[in-house]
């Protein structure tokens, strides 16, 4: 994630040895473990503008707007490139073809794998997607010139939890007893 944040913010550096920034980066892990945050905190500490959207937000089967809304997102995108777009819970919409009896979600999956393509020169959109299922994920979505990154974001250890409550507590006043160590540890 810091050679993401550093290509981010210096490109040319490594353009000049041919470097290129991945398509996409697939953020793994179970629920709770901060993949958000992390996007949040690429784009930021790159400097970037971020797009967030929910991947179960993006249509529905009933409104028939999941394709639309994607391509409306990557128009977004790289009208204000370079920057950031997140796509949460990607499972929701990047789920292996077959299983949609409407079509929709295999229509929304199909402009989405149409967008990471980059026919339409995304160069300067890093896409960014978190997902807690990675085996209901379609094949397609992570072949290489798509997510081509995939990163593991385990729960943290007792001290990356403590370090967690140090942060969210920095700016409360808390009991002279509270122990934030024995809280990390439960």
């Amino acid at each position: 994630l810091e050679e993401i944040v550093e290509y981010l913010k210096e490109p040319q550096k490594f353009q000049k040895l041919g470097g290129k920034i991945p398509k996409g980066v697939l953020l793994v892990g179970p629920p709770g473990t901060g993949k958000t945050l992390l996007a949040k905190a690429i784009a930021g500490a790159a400097g970037l503008k971020f797009f967030a959207y929910s991947a179960a937000e993006i249509g529905s089967m009933f409104v028939r707007s999941g394709a639309a809304d994607i391509k409306q997102a990557f128009a977004n995108a790289v009208a204000s490139k370079p920057c950031v777009l997140f796509i949460d819970e990607i499972d929701a919409l990047g789920r292996k073809r077959g299983y949609d009896i409407s079509g929709e979600f295999d229509h929304a999956l199909t402009e989405l794998l149409h967008e990471m393509d980059g026919i339409r020169g995304h160069r300067g959109v890093l896409v960014l997607a978190a997902t807690n299922r990675e085996d209901v994920i379609d094949e397609a979505l992570l072949r290489p010139g798509r997510f081509d990154i995939k990163i593991v974001i385990p729960h943290p250890d007792v001290n990356g939890r403590e370090h967690i409550l140090k942060i969210h507590t920095a700016k409360k006043r808390l009991a002279a007893n509270v122990n934030l160590r024995n809280f990390a540890e439960r």
